[in-house]
This record gives C-alpha cells, structure tokens and sequence, in this order.
C-alpha cells in the first residue's frame, strides 16, 4: 500500500508537510556567513595595515573604528539571520 503525498508518511517527500526539519539552512552553511567571515577578515586586516602617518598624525583606521565595524557587521548578520528563519516553515507542533 502506498502512502498518499503529504500524509506525513516516512517516504513522504512533498515539502513543509508532515516534515519535522527547519527549511534553512544551518547558519556556517550559508552564503551570509561566508560574506560575514570574508568581511570580518577584511576588517581585521585593514585594521592592522593601515598605521599612522610618519608626520605624527594619527591611525586613520584603528582598533576602535574597526571594532565599530565589526559590532555593526555582527549585528547585520543576526538581523538577516532572524529574517532567514522567520521566514522558515514551522518545526510541525504549530507552538511557538
């Protein structure tokens, strides 16, 4: 006997019903977090190239305008995170 689709079945396939897995992705397997990380690295390193003029002026870009940047970038990447996953099917119990 076969199973009709979406009865919730073990073969069943069709997508969001009777499915009990999240629709994304985990987090370290998207593209956000490859461009989080690139970036994050770009700060960092830009942070520790770029040093003060040898006329005594200051660090254009120090710790402190890079930890800014930093803090901003976080913050962007768990905002499109919690827009990734609000726009994820429910887990099946229909709770939140």
């Amino acid at each position: 006997m076969t199973s009709p689709i979406g009865s919730g079945q073990p073969g069943d396939r069709s997508r969001g019903v009777g499915s009990h897995g999240a629709e994304t992705k985990p987090a370290f397997q998207t593209t956000e977090f490859i461009a989080y990380i690139v970036i994050l690295i770009a700060i960092v390193i830009t942070a520790f190239a770029v040093g003060g003029d040898p006329r005594g002026y200051g660090d254009p870009f120090g710790a402190e305008q890079a930890i800014k940047y930093i803090t901003l970038l976080t913050v962007g990447y768990m905002i499109a995170r919690g827009l990734a996953k609000a726009g994820s099917r429910d887990r099946g119990d229909g709770l939140r």
